[in-house]
């Protein structure tokens, strides 16, 4: 096997344990991003207008997220996956049902689906505490962005 390209300023087992928390992060919000469009091309109903284009919010959330944690592990040596079988495989986000959605059932599972993954990213920032505080960072930031459109789902319900 050839020596890994890219050097990390993190110790192989602290790397290890980071990076594989990075790729769960990374399968869920590429997922997450694929979940957004599969509503947003089905919504239907009388909010149809505003749940379609938060539906497109909720997608830049998710791609800009997983770009940023695909390139932190990168920048720490381990090579992310976000490849379509890989994301089925292992993404810890629900799937959402398919064919014509009523506005009311996307709201309903989009706000289950970041309320289950939020509760998995707490999870990881607390995992990183030891052996990474640069991605426990960008966990939190990422966390925060969730959370507040956790929020704005919420909101469509209540």
């Amino acid at each position: 096997m050839a020596k890994n390209p890219i050097t990390s300023p993190l110790a192989d087992a602290d790397r290890d344990a980071v990076g594989a928390i990075l790729q769960a992060t990374l399968v869920d919000l590429v997922d997450l991003s694929l979940i957004g469009k599969q509503a947003h091309w089905n919504v239907i109903g009388k909010n149809f207008r505003s749940v379609h284009l938060q539906l497109d919010e909720l997608v830049v959330l998710a791609r800009n997220a997983a770009d940023q944690v695909a390139e932190r592990a990168a920048a720490l040596g381990v090579t992310p996956n976000g490849t379509a079988k890989t994301v089925a495989a292992s993404s810890g986000v629900s799937e959402i049902e398919t064919g014509w959605l009523k506005e009311e059932q996307v709201v309903t599972s989009i706000t289950a689906s970041l309320a289950s993954l939020i509760s998995r990213m707490r999870s990881r920032i607390d995992e990183t505490d030891k052996p990474d505080l640069v991605t426990q960072d960008l966990l939190i930031g990422i966390t925060q962005e969730l959370e507040q459109a956790h929020w704005m789902w919420q909101a469509q319900a209540a």
